[in-house]
């Protein structure tokens, strides 16, 4: 938000130096981005959090101006004349979509003559970056930026009426006889475009908000006019819309059409309904002023949607010691609040709020003897003291800051108004230790673990293309979430998996000739749900340029980290993307944590692949569950260990896993380890369809040294079970 120095003033008294207005207002939030010189003006610039759009006008930060320090905060009354033609007679305004169009207001003033806006004004908007046009859309912007509420100016001339198709539906009811205008808030019909002020044609999408006459699509909702209605040196009479959008479509629009303007992005920030109206009677204020004309009796208001209650709010004064580690006196604590434009209201009661008055207050004084105005404006506010207590204060929050609704706000408040260089460094503020949560800790575990198998660490977007997502979809069949606005040139799509974007980062490390690429990622992905947001499931890919047989051994290893005793176990896996011969799912005590495989020769060429390569994908939510962060002390057995290899001859078809399970089975409390060396085909010697696996065994007792003829029975008894359970004969 760009700030003219002279325009300020307008307001607020400012007989402090510019530096020591830039350092207080960022101290109390509003933090300094820079000041320019601009035609004997200062430009200052600030930056102003998403959660404080009541400062994106010259009022509200006059308002903080006046706050901190103590001065009076001066408004416009915006009490425009008015001619005795009734503008009900001239427009009526319909909301078919609530929803999206919380509150629309229209005035009508005719008999305007266009050209160029005064010194004054001209050179106040050039002060903030905006060029003039003419009169009346210079007034709009001018007001705009006075008070952070978007306006809009039509050709009325150029709007259609409801004559014209047979209808004339109003706010007030159906009016066969009605001859004049009609505005009508809905949404876009299937395939409907409009040309906007910047003459570009766009297509609607059918959860826009459109502002329409009775035939066509006059205005983007909240975002941009259109090239129909603009106003133009033949415009005479003007219609001057104030209304309220819901954010969300303003934002999803904006970015949907790529159109972007300085009201989609106030409204994207919700405005203050409460304003409204006086926005529109300052614009017209200013047009009669400016660009003559006579002012239609009254405005037609229509709300599709009552603003929320606004809710008390209670202090209580010893938390302010608690979390600020200061005492601020009750007294203070008020004049801070009051200030700010909150109403005390009784304890008792609760739901006490302002009401909208007719007209802003002239002059609010801001100081430290606050009292209460006649009526509400932009910087309006009543004060009661029915709440009033010795150890907390009950306020309800003024209608442009919504961002105020818990004690901790208001706390917050206090602090930076009452000035955060009250607070002393060595302050002694409670607080907590910290801990990391369990998703975290096991995290770092899994990152140690990777690294220390040679992984590099990659991070990719959280967006696909659409082959890109087609391409591997483990977790779901279901079609991924499409976002609006593409991300990078067709990434549109919330991924369902990691191996992808994995992949694509192997192969540009390919391009470049890298001669390791091993990396791993730890992120979300979405799984769609109907009807109710994505799943979101954290996940650990790798892709490695590693046989499957080692890649397998590093899923393992992350296991083993987490939880020592675990036994993972390996069924088939039939997955597009990975080689049947090669692959496998991985599941921990019954529940699914992954899929380990190499690529095909077509899943190689898919991604523009020149080398071998596997891959692993690993849910992380049974390793938290089941990992185990303690670290554990077992005694090492003090007996050695004896080995036993074995050679057997199986069917093609039989699964490593299955003869590990199978051999572990038997072993029992013996077991210690076993190790795959090798698998060994001939046909001549094995026959057709037939294997040779070539394992090792470590077995050891905590009883006592283990003898030869021992070792020598468990062998026997693994071979036997090999035998009946796998068809295995000892080679």
């Amino acid at each position: 938000m760009i700030v003219s120095w002279n325009w300020l003033k307008q307001y607020v008294p400012l007989p402090m130096p510019v530096g020591e207005l830039e350092e207080r207002l960022m101290m109390s939030g509003l933090n300094h981005e820079g000041t320019e010189e601009v035609g004997g003006d200062l430009a200052i610039d600030l930056e102003v959090t998403s959660n404080r759009p009541d400062c994106l006008g010259h009022i509200g930060v006059a308002r903080e101006v006046a706050v901190l320090w103590g001065s009076d905060l001066k408004l416009p009354a915006a009490e425009p004349p008015e001619g005795k033609t009734p503008v009900e007679e001239l427009v009526k305004v319909r909301i078919d979509c609530p929803d999206l169009c919380y509150r629309y207001t229209a005035r009508v003033i005719r008999g305007v003559k266009i050209g160029p806006s005064p010194k004054w004004m001209t050179r106040r908007l050039e002060t903030l970056g905006i060029a003039a046009i003419n009169n009346v859309v210079d007034i709009s912007n001018y007001v705009l930026m006075e008070c952070g509420q978007p306006l809009h100016t039509f050709d009325f001339g150029r709007l259609k009426g409801a004559e014209k198709r047979g209808l004339s539906p109003s706010v007030n009811g159906d009016c066969p006889l009605f001859s004049g205008k009609e505005i009508v808030v809905r949404r876009p019909e299937p395939g409907e475009t409009i040309e906007a002020i910047d003459h570009h044609v766009y297509e609607l999408a059918a959860d826009m908000c459109m502002i329409c006459d009775a035939r066509d699509p006059v205005a983007i909702g909240g975002v941009m006019g259109g090239a129909q209605t603009e106003i133009s040196e033949a415009t005479t009479d003007v219609l001057i819309e104030a209304a309220e959008f819901d954010p969300v479509s303003i934002r999803n629009t904006a970015r949907a059409l790529n159109l972007h303007s300085d009201s989609s992005y106030r409204f994207e920030r919700k405005v203050d309904p409460e304003n409204i109206d006086w926005a529109s009677r300052r614009c017209c204020e200013l047009i009669l002023e400016v660009a003559g004309g006579e002012l239609a009796a009254g405005v037609v208001d229509a709300v599709g949607r009552p603003a929320p209650e606004r809710k008390p709010i209670v202090l209580r004064f010893s938390q302010l010691k608690r979390v600020l580690g200061i005492d601020v006196p009750g007294e203070r604590v008020r004049e801070v609040l009051l200030a700010l434009g909150l109403k005390e209201v009784p304890m008792a009661s609760g739901r006490t709020g302002s009401s909208m008055g007719p007209r802003p207050v002239e002059t609010e004084h801001v100081g430290p003897t606050v009292r209460a105005p006649a009526s509400h404006g932009p910087g309006a506010h009543a004060t009661s003291v029915a709440g009033r207590g010795a150890h907390a204060i009950s306020v309800v929050a003024p209608s442009w800051r919504r961002d105020l609704a818990r004690e901790i706000d208001l706390i917050e408040e206090v602090g930076r108004i009452h000035g955060y260089d009250k607070i002393p460094e060595d302050v002694g503020v409670p607080m907590v230790a910290s801990a990391r949560r369990r998703e975290d800790r096991v995290q770092q575990r899994v990152r140690e673990v990777l690294t220390a198998c040679g992984f590099d660490e990659a991070m990719t977007i959280s967006v696909v293309d659409e082959p890109m997502a087609a391409a591997f979809r483990p977790w779901t069949g279901s079609e991924p979430l499409r976002s609006l606005t593409p991300v990078l040139r067709g990434a549109d799509r919330l991924r369902t998996t990691l191996v992808p974007s994995l992949l694509a980062a192997r192969k540009t490390n390919e391009a470049l000739s890298n001669p390791e690429i091993e990396l791993f990622e730890i992120a979300k992905v979405y799984l769609p749900r109907r009807k109710k947001l994505p799943d979101e499931q954290y996940m650990l890919g790798v892709a490695s340029g590693r046989d499957f047989a080692a890649v397998k051994g590093v899923a393992e290893a992350v296991v083993a980290a987490l939880k020592p005793a675990a036994r993972l176990t390996a069924d088939e896996a039939e997955l597009a993307l990975l080689a049947p011969e090669a692959s496998c799912r991985l599941a921990l005590d019954g529940r699914t944590l992954g899929y380990v495989g190499t690529l095909t020769e077509e899943g190689l060429k898919q991604f523009g692949l020149r080398q071998p390569a596997a891959v692993a994908e690993l849910r992380l939510e049974p390793l938290v569950e089941a990992a185990t962060l303690v670290p554990r002390h077992e005694p090492q057995p003090p007996y050695p260990p004896v080995s036993r290899d074995l050679n057997l001859v199986v069917d093609e078809s039989v699964r490593w896993s299955d003869v590990a399970r199978t051999v572990e089975a038997q072993c029992g409390e013996f077991f210690e380890q076993l190790n795959y060396l090798d698998t060994y085909r001939d046909e001549d010697r094995l026959g057709a369809d037939k294997k040779s696996l070539l394992l090792s065994i470590v077995l050891r007792s905590k009883e006592g040294t283990m003898t030869n003829q021992q070792a020598d029975e468990l062998r026997e008894r693994i071979v036997a079970a090999c035998r009946e359970e796998h068809g295995a004969e000892l080679r």
